[in-house]
């Protein structure tokens, strides 16, 4: 089980508006032993994290409404400290410095590896 200083599991939110990446995820993370909050939109997860703030965000890129960039600088601008990483089947260089220059902890194409994501969790969570 991954433990927060108060003894509760480590919570990852999930924001994807694909549903079957959200539920895949859940999975993954759960079985890692992290607690899990999936959201389809970042509208969702900022009126979230009034009541809990996670310990780390995994955030899709392409996302209607608001992309992940959008909601990722909402959050800096809110003065919360989250590691973000990136996840996105849209992958070109452009994007991939635009997160990483906003403060990404990491960045991956999808279908991301199941090791590489739950590395860069535990990585970004320690940091």
């Amino acid at each position: 089980m991954n433990m927060d200083s108060s003894g509760s599991a480590q919570l990852i939110a999930v924001v994807d508006d694909d549903a079957s990446v959200r539920k895949a995820l859940k999975r993954l993370l759960h079985s890692a032993g992290f607690d899990v909050e999936t959201f389809a939109f970042g509208d969702e997860f900022l009126a979230s994290i009034s009541q809990r703030m996670p310990d780390c965000l995994v955030l899709d890129i392409r996302m209607p409404r608001r992309s992940g960039i959008e909601i990722q600088s909402e959050v800096v601008a809110l003065g919360k400290r989250l590691p973000v990483i990136f996840i996105t089947a849209h992958d070109d260089p452009a994007t991939r410095a635009q997160a990483f220059a906003c403060g990404a902890s990491g960045y991956f194409q999808k279908p991301v590896g199941a090791d590489e994501l739950l590395g860069a969790i535990h990585q970004a969570i320690r940091h």
